[in-house]
């Protein structure tokens, strides 16, 4: 295995690595300027990304019959139905994202329907020239779901990091694991 200056050591099946890259057991040294910015990353996409789902529900016909009736005729069932699913998504899961709670979950989901931005701006406008073209608005129409998708997929991969809700339960769990493993062990058969 090739090991990268400043990363960590693989972690064993049942380790605290499903919180982050960073995540690790409390005898190792914790780098709070990575789980900083990691903490900035979860609150300003999920800030950023709510918007989508609300402007959905501000029109949600024009947004079924002129997203998903004309680009994405493919999906099955009633294209509204796929709007509000949209919207709830993009709506609710980035508060789990910007909390730490359920982030994978949450990540997935936004991931989802960030395919399928990418899906319908590359059928509306095409790759305009990707990867070198100059476009007349100075970025590709596809540009902003791709960089959602891409740093969704980060945290579906890495988890919410340290400071997150996600990571508190699982140091109180593993708190009350350890107390409980030790009155264990005092007991004698």
């Amino acid at each position: 295995m090739v090991m990268m200056a400043g990363s960590e050591t693989p972690k064993a099946k049942g380790s605290d690595s499903d919180l982050g890259p960073q995540a690790s057991t409390s005898s190792e040294s914790i780098n709070y300027f990575a789980e900083f910015g990691i903490l900035v990353l979860r609150l300003g996409v999920s800030i950023l990304m709510v918007h989508n789902g609300l402007e959905k529900l501000q029109n949600p016909e024009g947004f079924s019959e002129f997203v998903i009736g004309q680009y994405l005729d493919f999906l099955p069932g009633d294209p509204l139905l796929w709007t509000y699913t949209a919207a709830v998504t993009e709506i609710i899961c980035p508060i789990g994202i910007a909390l730490g709670f359920a982030t994978r979950l949450c990540a997935l989901g936004l991931l989802s329907t960030m395919f399928f931005a990418i899906t319908f701006h590359l059928f509306d406008t095409g790759l305009q020239g990707f990867p070198f073209a100059v476009v007349e608005n100075h970025s590709y129409a596809f540009e902003l779901s791709g960089i959602y998708a891409t740093t969704f997929f980060y945290f579906l991969c890495a988890g919410p990091g340290r400071f997150s809700l996600a990571a508190r339960n699982k140091a109180k769990a593993n708190s009350v694991r350890m107390k409980l493993i030790k009155e264990i062990s005092k007991v004698k058969i």
